[in-house]
């Protein structure tokens, strides 16, 4: 139903033309870098879990993501597919931590060997700190050179993915300031 009012704007609804197009306009305010770092930490983590469960179904890795579970659940259900959800949201969780340590700490490093280093760090916190965590996680020395393969590269796939994606919002969003201040 349209009609026009008495400036001689289309009114459609109650509204009129000129508001429809300011409000079409109007654009989304951005996240925050934090929002944004919690976003992709989680992501990164559910993301290559799920690239690690696939991993360990075409017997690329012994470790399954459902080993997170190990030192707290009790049951056979951790080892059924609910498990599995349950493994991935956690490890979702633990990629928040470990892509908002990466922002408070590394962020303004725009360099992808960075990202890679992190990933490196991350695999040797596990595998080494707290591998007396996860009783049928076997030490490092005794697993198999696939399986070691396999998790260095998700580690170091989750280090770029999480630490380049951070790295290069932070950077965007210095350079936006600066043509904001500079004009």
């Amino acid at each position: 139903m349209k009609k026009q009012n008495c400036l001689g704007h289309t009114i459609i609804g109650g509204a009129t033309m000129e508001k429809a197009k300011l409000e079409q306009n109007q654009h989304a305010k951005p996240l925050s870098p934090i929002t944004t770092s919690i976003i992709t930490g989680f992501f990164g983590g559910v993301f290559w879990g799920a690239v690690g469960l696939m991993a360990y179904y075409f017997n690329f890795t012994k470790i399954r993501p459902n080993t997170i579970l190990e030192p707290w659940a009790v049951g056979d259900w951790k080892t059924s597919w609910i498990g599995t959800v349950i493994s991935l949201l956690l490890i979702g969780v633990l990629g928040i931590v470990a892509a908002l340590l990466y922002y408070f700490t590394l962020k303004k490093f725009q360099n992808i060997w960075v990202s890679f280093g992190y990933g490196i760090v991350l695999f040797a916190i596990v595998f080494f700190l707290l591998n007396p965590l996860f009783p049928n996680l076997d030490p490092i020395t005794e697993l198999d050179r696939n399986t070691i393969i396999t998790m260095l590269c998700l580690y170091v796939l989750f280090g770029v993915f999480v630490g380049y994606s951070i790295s290069y919002e932070y950077n965007e969003k210095i350079e936006e300031k600066r043509k904001n201040h500079s004009t």
